[in-house]
């Protein structure tokens, strides 16, 4: 099931599964597809990923599709949305993770990876990795990813962008260390400003865990602007959910 809600100047396309395994598959078509579609006329797809389990299952099932869908992966570049300050090899790493259940699995060359490195110093950590976007995509204006894959926590947060904190007044930075209170630990994340400036962002969401908050953000409009998520809004006016049933169950029309 597919809607299409005009939320101002932004089209909110909600895509419904029945169940996580057809919200990966469905996703991972959609990532392929947009893939394929930035790379026409010879162009290169910038995709910057997400951490979490929905996410992962959406990796795997890229890399089941790897072949035959159109995608060069030769021109491929591949970002975060956020990382844990950890060790890549660290279980808790996001780049560990999509590493396993994706880019081993497919042909991006190494040097079209980037990693967020904040394992030391995440303030240095942040600087060096806005000074690789600014490399990248050039230096004038916040990067223009062509899709940028977020989660969504139960919170209402999104990348590591968490309720009441400092990272969301960005002032002009594309990449900040975030100090998370309530788990005592450091994070980086693109900023909301970078968020924004992509040409499609798409959350992938799942379980009943999930079902309050995305009611919040999707039904009552203003009564959710405190999340995180309700801040995301591409200026290219592209947003798009990935949402199974038990997720959508409180939806008008779910």
């Amino acid at each position: 099931m597919h809607d299409v809600v005009l939320a101002g100047e932004v089209n909110v396309d909600i895509h419904r599964y029945g169940d996580p395994k057809d919200l990966a598959q469905g996703a991972a078509d959609f990532v392929l597809a947009r893939g394929s579609a930035a790379q026409a006329d010879g162009g290169v797809f910038s995709v910057a990923l997400s951490g979490g389990s929905t996410p992962e299952a959406t990796y795997r099932a890229m890399a089941e599709r790897a072949v035959g869908t159109g995608l060069d992966w030769g021109r491929v570049r591949v970002f975060w949305g956020d990382e844990r300050c950890v060790p890549p090899e660290d279980p808790a790493s996001n780049y560990r993770m999509a590493r396993l259940a994706l880019l081993d699995q497919v042909p991006v060359p190494e040097g079209q990876v980037f990693r967020m490195s904040c394992e030391g110093d995440p303030e240095r950590g942040a600087r060096a990795y806005e000074a690789t976007l600014r490399q990248q995509f050039g230096v004038a204006s916040p990067p223009s990813f062509d899709l940028i894959l977020l989660g969504l926590g139960t919170d209402g947060h999104t990348a590591s962008l968490f309720p009441d904190s400092a990272a969301l007044d960005s002032h002009g930075r594309w990449v900040l260390p975030n100090y998370v209170e309530k788990m005592g630990a450091w994070r980086m994340t693109l900023s909301l400003e970078v968020l924004n400036a992509a040409a499609a962002v798409a959350f992938l969401v799942q379980g009943e865990e999930k079902a309050r908050v995305l009611h919040s953000l999707l039904d009552r409009g203003e009564q959710s602007q405190s999340f995180p998520a309700a801040r995301v809004r591409p200026r290219g006016g592209e947003l798009h959910w990935f949402i199974d049933a038990a997720a959508g169950r409180d939806l008008v029309g779910g």
